[in-house]
Parts: structure tokens; sequence; C-alpha cells
């Protein structure tokens, strides 16, 4: 009994420790969010950011999918968002995911740019407490005017490569 109750001292009590242990440099995660104005799935002259967009930041349990830690932030005036983070999530995959567009005429996410992968750890060989997100994208309604002239550029470099 002694050498069970060891070994339960031993292995488990570390590792629920470790699941829910602090930050000593909390993070943040940093990113922006877009409207693509010519509906191009990239970034074009015309792509704009988008201040006020609902963006989450969501972490799930690499066993069960099942979501562990989820908080909400807003882009600021210039379209970026930085949502703190002051918990160590080693074992869990997390993502910044577009939550709800500021702007009516540019409110539909762009598949594939709708969120983004982060790694949430100091435990990863990086000196630098901010975790860059990829921009994320919502879709304009209607193609700005100008973006066939700008896709048919895009199409003559493919062309010429």
């Amino acid at each position: 009994m002694a050498k069970i109750l060891l070994l339960i001292a031993l292995c488990v009590l570390p590792a629920l420790v470790s699941a829910t242990r602090g930050l000593n440099k909390p993070l943040t995660v940093q990113g922006f969010v877009h409207c693509d104005r010519c509906r191009a799935g990239f970034e074009t002259p015309k792509t704009r950011t988008m201040a006020g967009a609902k963006v989450k930041l969501e972490c799930r349990d690499r066993v069960s999918s099942h979501v562990v830690y989820r908080k909400e932030g807003y882009t600021d005036s210039t379209g970026q968002y930085n949502i703190p983070v002051n918990e160590d999530h080693l074992d869990q995959v997390c993502d910044a995911i577009l939550v709800k567009s500021s702007q009516p005429d540019c409110a539909e996410m762009s598949p594939g740019r709708e969120r983004a992968r982060v790694v949430l750890t100091n435990y990863n060989g990086l000196a630098s407490t901010t975790r860059y997100a990829n921009a994320l994208h919502f879709l304009a309604a209607q193609p700005d005017s100008g973006c066939t002239e700008i896709m048919k550029l895009y199409q003559e470099d493919e062309e010429n490569l």
C-alpha cells in the first residue's frame, strides 16, 4: 500500500500541478484582422485592417478535443488584437478564431483564414512572450471596384513564372 501511495505522489500529483500551472512570464497572443475587399483569399492592395472585430482564443485538450480554455478580445484602431494568457497550455491545441466582424458589409469568414494556430507555453525555447498569430480575414459582401484589374495582375504574374 505504501508503494502505491508513493507512486501516486511521484507520478500523479506532479501531472496535476503542471496541468494548471501559471506562467511566471505571461504570454500575449497578437494578430491582425483584415477585410478582404477583393474576395481573393489572400492579401491584396485593397485589403484593409478591421477595428472592433471580435476574436477568441480557444485551447482544446489534445486527447479529448474538449475546450479547456477560452478568452475573447477585440481589435484596436489598427486592426490588431492582443490577448493576455496567464496559464501554460503546453499539452493543448490553441487557436485564435474569428468571432464577429465590426463591418456589416465585410462579415463573411474567409475559409481557411478564420483561425490561426498558436503555441502557448514558455517551454519551447522562444525568448519572446509574444505569440504571433497569422492574419485572420473576413470577406467583403461584394468586391470593390478595381479588384478585377488587381486579380488580372496576379494572374499575369503567375503566367510569367
